[in-house]
């Protein structure tokens, strides 16, 4: 295949709605393609132990509200990219790390960041 030739596994559809369609571009984009969820995804990737705790990533994503936050964890929980450790401590704490669906994530995420790197000038 050449450099610049798209790999397309099933061809687009020609009298449908694209955004009707299980792309799975479109898929993809709906789960991390809102503002906010990249932020976070990064900021738990990239953490030391592969967690963060909820205040931590509040402190890290800098400008997002905490019902922004907990918004878009519930939505990476329920999509199965995030997973929700609550631990029986005083004061509780609240935990948030990549399941397998997002740690598998991460080298695409990768890809994209040196893409953006080399043709975002």
């Amino acid at each position: 295949m050449a450099k610049h030739e798209r790999r397309v596994q099933e061809p687009l559809p020609e009298t449908e709605n694209i955004y009707e369609t299980p792309c799975p571009i479109l898929i993809a984009m709906r789960i991390i393609g809102q503002k906010w969820k990249l932020p976070i995804l990064w900021y738990i990737a990239d953490s030391e132990e592969g967690t963060l705790r909820y205040k931590e990533l509040e402190r890290r994503v800098v400008g997002i509200t905490a019902t922004m936050l907990a918004k878009c964890l519930k939505e990476l929980e329920a999509d199965g990219v995030v997973r929700r450790v609550q631990r029986s401590t005083i004061p509780p704490a609240v935990e948030y790390s990549l399941t397998e669906k997002g740690l598998a994530l991460v080298p695409a995420l990768d890809a994209v960041y040196d893409w953006a790197g080399r043709y975002a000038r």
